[in-house]
């Protein structure tokens, strides 16, 4: 995180929004701390706080929506391109199509809050074409507009107390894997009940 706060300190806005889209194409660079970190400089005085909360959502929509386009232009084909195989396996890209025509929107709804699956999801919604792109940024907005101002407001509170801040980041982490957690459970049950119906039937 200190050397994102460092470089968003250099190069303020620009940098924000240049790290989050290349967020948005799967590179291991954690959106979370990102964001915390444009907030933090917002909190040292820097940039304004509500600025950086528009520059960071424009990051994440636009990178996010470059992989639902690159999904949607080549299609399955995109798989021929090695760095994009290994994020998206032929596998997981069945995976997540059986998501789809399970539960639709809500899957979409969900990625925002699955790190590494994040983009793979996007990606396959492109490829699928089941949804239209303006109804693939308003799902995606109203997703990101519950986590994106969380991360950069309390990066921009914490900006005086990094410790307390990790504290925090963790704390937050924590919670967003212990609801995936509860939700893979449902949905796990949910899938051995229709299972165990369809057997019985």
């Amino acid at each position: 995180m200190e050397f994102l706060i460092n470089f968003f300190t250099d190069y303020g806005y620009f940098a924000v929004l240049f790290v989050l889209i290349i967020c948005g194409f799967g590179v291991p660079i954690p959106e979370d701390i990102t964001l915390v970190s444009g907030g933090v400089i917002s909190g040292l005085g820097y940039t304004n706080p509500h600025i950086m909360l528009v520059v960071s959502m424009l990051g994440v929509l636009i990178g996010d929506s470059t992989m639902y386009w690159l999904g949607r232009a080549y299609g399955v084909k995109i798989l021929r391109f090695r760095p994009i195989r290994k994020m998206l396996t032929l596998k997981r890209l069945q995976m997540v199509r059986s998501q789809f025509d399970k539960y639709g929107n809500r899957v979409l709804f969900t990625a925002r809050f699955l790190p590494g699956l994040r983009a793979p999801i996007y990606m396959v919604s492109g490829i699928t074409r089941r949804v239209s792109f303006v109804r693939f940024v308003l799902i995606d907005f109203l997703a990101a507009i519950i986590s994106v101002p969380i991360w950069v407001y309390l990066g921009h509170f914490g900006a005086s107390n990094l410790d307390w801040l990790n504290e925090q980041i963790h704390k937050g982490q924590f919670v967003i894997y212990a609801i995936i957690g509860v939700v893979a459970l449902i949905v796990l049950w949910k899938w051995k009940k229709s299972r165990k119906n369809k057997q019985a039937g």
